[in-house]
């Protein structure tokens, strides 16, 4: 199959239009899964044996500042370590997936089960694993404009 790159300015960010001969439809499916296997990964520090893992960006539910480093926790509740200060890792993460709530979080907005108002012009987030962080003021702005 011969592969021809091309860019459209009416597609939005992220989104890729993939056209073929109507022969090839029932290929889609494989081509669909070839393309979402090349998904980013990064690699962690496993804290009790200090070996590198890598995970699949997508499988992140929270990453937290922790001294000079970050802590990573994914859906299933393993944590890890990244050898990266916040704001670096904030960088690398793509914006249409992770959203920095406060100084010290950074969450997968996939993950998100609800979010709530409370005291203080604070909003409070809950994860589907049952966990809660707070969206500072400072962040309000980004994340009242992520969730609309």
């Amino acid at each position: 199959m011969k592969v021809i790159f091309g860019s459209d300015a009416s597609l939005e960010r992220k989104l890729a239009k993939i056209i073929t001969n109507p022969a090839e439809q029932a290929d889609w499916s494989k081509i669909e899964h070839a393309i979402r296997g090349m998904e980013h990964k990064i690699v962690v520090i496993n804290a009790k044996n200090g070996r590198n893992v890598e995970v699949a960006r997508s499988a992140i539910a929270v990453i937290q500042s922790e001294d000079r480093m970050s802590s990573v926790r994914l859906i299933t509740g393993e944590m890890y370590l990244l050898n990266k200060r916040l704001k670096y890792v904030e960088e690398e993460m793509d914006p249409a997936e992770f959203l920095k709530i406060n100084n010290q979080t950074i969450i997968n907005t996939r993950y998100i089960q609800e979010f709530f108002s409370t005291e203080h012009a604070r909003v409070e987030v809950i994860l589907q694993d049952g966990s809660s962080y707070f969206v500072s003021r400072h962040y309000m702005k980004s994340f009242r404009g992520k969730r609309s």
